[in-house]
C-alpha cells in the first residue's frame, strides 16, 4: 500500500536518513546515530511500528501518531517495554514513555 502524503511529509520531516535498515529486516522511517524516529497513522500496525522501534538500537526512539491515537501508542510502548517520545503528527503534543 502507498504512503499516504501526510506520512511522507512527517517521515522527511524527521531527522535522519529515511528508511534505516533495522535488525530484523525492517526499516524505521528515519534515523540518525542516536535517534529512530517512526511514523504510524494505523491503529493494528502500532505492535510492529513500536517492534521496529526496539530493534532499531536507537537510544532515542519517537513514535509519531495522530493525536487520537497517542494514548494507545504510549500503552503499547509500554506494554512492550520500550521506552521513548510519542508525538502527534504536527509536533505540538509530546509525551516520554520510561520502560518498567
Amino acid at each position: 500500500m502507498p504512503e499516504s502524503e501526510s506520512h511522507r511529509r512527517a517521515k522527511l520531516r524527521a531527522p535522519g536518513e529515511p528508511e534505516v535498515r533495522v535488525r530484523g529486516g525492517g526499516r524505521v522511517d528515519s534515523a540518525t546515530r542516536k535517534t529512530a524516529t517512526q511514523v504510524e497513522r494505523n491503529l493494528s500496525s502500532l505492535p510492529n511500528t513500536v517492534a521496529k522501534l526496539r530493534a532499531s538500537g536507537r537510544s532515542r526512539r519517537v513514535l509519531q501518531v495522530p493525536q487520537h491515537l497517542m494514548g494507545r501508542a504510549r500503552s503499547e510502548m509500554r506494554r512492550q517495554n520500550v521506552s521513548g517520545t510519542v508525538k502527534n503528527l504536527s509536533g505540538t503534543k509530546r509525551s516520554y514513555v520510561r520502560k518498567r
